[in-house]
């Protein structure tokens, strides 16, 4: 049997992985679903023109035509069908948006998919070399016995073949049956303008799927999955949550002393658990595909906490997890990777109190996304002073045509995130934000020391753009803080900088998701922006 790799080499050199949105294609195919054990899927695909991908899975591939009018139930039909390029098995249940001007640029959703099984010979690719192939289908809009027929290799020269797709004479035949009275993905019930307006997922370069494929977008807990969290005792229990079942220990632990007399809290792990359950559409951008490093405070603030990085051997396995290999033998370390709901929960219930992602991921931790500024007051440093800073990086960044996001720590100070294009090492962003950071600083220079020890900046504020580097982390959007009252760490607009109510730690896990669906997050659209930073 052909390796299904060879196969994909003609897919591979029609696109530009470092761009396009598409899989490359990994190794093994998922496990194919129900009896048939060949599976099917349609997509609609508007590119160029609008037409139906129609593909069939052979021997770890999807053999695929583009269909211009789409397969139909019609025993008349006669849809011209071009035989196009093996695709990687990955490629089954992709539903998002291709970029523009790269090879089949455009939107996609699955139409439809199922199983299907050879009705004349067994050897299905054989039956397609020879040109002709006869097949049932077992899908949620197609139904029936299908053909596939070669009619001739392509006017142009080019080697696609011109093939016809029909449908028999059988009891799934209905007379003038059109692909386009059915518009909606069976996937997820949207429609092609619904996913290009708001795609919940896309593709990463010409990785295997569990680097390329990044969801964009995450449910939160039901209502009922959430009143059943509120049901558990003291002691804890066992909760569902979108199909993960979680252990869950000491609910009632407070985690949060009370801030003030008057302020909220204390907030218990319960708290922090409902917290990362219902913040996780927000945060999961920020953590999918990155090494985590956890702030954990099992017993509560009030008491010393510590950082943790390897993942324990009786973390559940469903846990996506990444080895960091280390310079010596024996130095490397395995890193958890939030991806999921459940995931954030599990983190909470760890008693993860703050979460810090790597700038980097997993694919190429030697491989910046973000360029940090990192506003660190010193002990004579009021919030005013940070602002003043904050400020002054503002007009830089407009100054130098370039886009990023104020997110207050939840502490006392403040960062700036600015998105970056591939092809940075963490030296070029370390560099460049020095640069920036030198010029704010000279501006001001009664505001800010270049010390590195804090006994030696005589209570000044420190403008690091050493957080610049492999494994040097900022606290996540919207993770909780280690202090009195469970502050967040908020994303705001610049404008908010002159709002005179701002402080640091405004937001806490109890008013953070009332802001965020009011507000939303103004980081999030710069999130993959490939954005050059501009020459100093």
């Amino acid at each position: 049997m052909p390796d299904p790799q060879d196969r994909l080499q003609t897919y591979r050199a029609k696109r530009d992985f470092r761009v396009t949105a598409e899989p490359a294609g990994a190794a093994a195919p998922p496990p194919a679903p129900g009896p048939g054990g060949r599976r099917f899927v349609v997509q609609r695909h508007r590119a160029r023109r609008l037409h139906y991908d129609f593909r069939l899975e052979v021997e770890g591939v999807l053999v695929s035509w583009a269909v211009p009018k789409g397969p139909t139930l019609d025993p008349k039909g006669r849809q011209l069908a071009v035989h196009v390029e093996d695709h990687p098995i990955e490629y089954f249940d992709f539903e998002g948006v291709i970029p523009k001007g790269e090879y089949g640029g455009g939107d996609v959703i699955v139409w439809d998919w199922g199983t299907w099984e050879p009705a004349r010979d067994g050897d299905p690719r054989a039956a397609v070399e020879r040109g002709e192939l006869h097949f049932d289908l077992r899908g949620e809009k197609l139904g029936g016995r299908f053909v596939l027929v070669r009619r001739d290799r392509g006017p142009d020269g080019s080697g696609k073949e011109q093939w016809l797709l029909l449908h028999k004479h059988d009891e799934f035949a209905q007379p003038g049956w059109d692909p386009e009275d059915h518009p909606c993905s069976v996937k997820s019930g949207r429609t092609n303008d619904e996913v290009a307006a708001e795609p919940k997922a896309m593709w990463r370069s010409g990785k295997p799927t569990g680097e390329a494929y990044v969801p964009l977008a995450w449910d939160p807990p039901t209502g009922e999955e959430l009143a059943a969290l509120d049901g558990l005792g003291a002691r804890g229990g066992a909760w569902v949550v979108q199909g993960r079942e979680l252990k869950l220990t000491n609910l009632d632990k407070a985690l949060f002393p009370r801030r003030d007399p008057d302020g909220a809290g204390p907030f218990t792990k319960r708290d922090l658990i409902r917290y990362h359950a219902r913040v996780a559409p927000f945060m999961l951008p920020y953590l999918v595909d990155r090494p985590v490093n956890l702030n954990r405070y099992p017993d509560g603030v009030a008491k010393p906490g510590f950082w943790h990085k390897e993942v324990p051997d009786w973390a559940p396995d469903w846990i996506k997890t990444w080895r960091h290999d280390g310079s010596e033998p024996g130095a490397g370390t395995r890193y958890f990777v939030v991806d999921s709901v459940p995931a954030l929960i599990w983190m909470a219930n760890y008693g993860a109190v703050e979460l810090h992602a790597w700038t980097s991921k997993v694919a190429d931790v030697h491989q910046p996304t973000w360029a940090y500024v990192d506003i660190d007051p010193g002990g004579r440093s009021t919030f005013d002073d940070v602002l003043v800073l904050a400020r002054l990086y503002r007009a830089a960044l407009a100054h130098l045509h370039l886009d990023g996001i104020p997110k207050v720590t939840g502490q006392r100070g403040l960062q700036i995130w600015v998105p970056i294009a591939p092809g940075y090492s963490f030296s070029q962003t370390r560099a460049w934000v020095e640069k920036v950071s030198r010029a704010v600083g000279n501006t001001v220079p009664d505001l800010v020391s270049w010390e590195w020890h804090k006994d030696r900046r005589h209570g000044l504020a420190r403008l690091d753009y050493t957080q610049n580097a492999v494994n040097r982390t900022l606290v996540t959007p919207f993770s909780a803080r280690a202090a009195p009252g469970a502050p967040v760490s908020m994303t705001i607009t610049w404008d908010e900088l002159d709002d005179p109510g701002l402080r640091p730690d405004r937001w806490t896990i109890a008013t953070a998701l009332d802001r965020l669906r009011r507000a939303g997050d103004p980081l999030a659209p710069l999130i993959g922006q490939p954005q050059r930073l501009s020459p100093l």
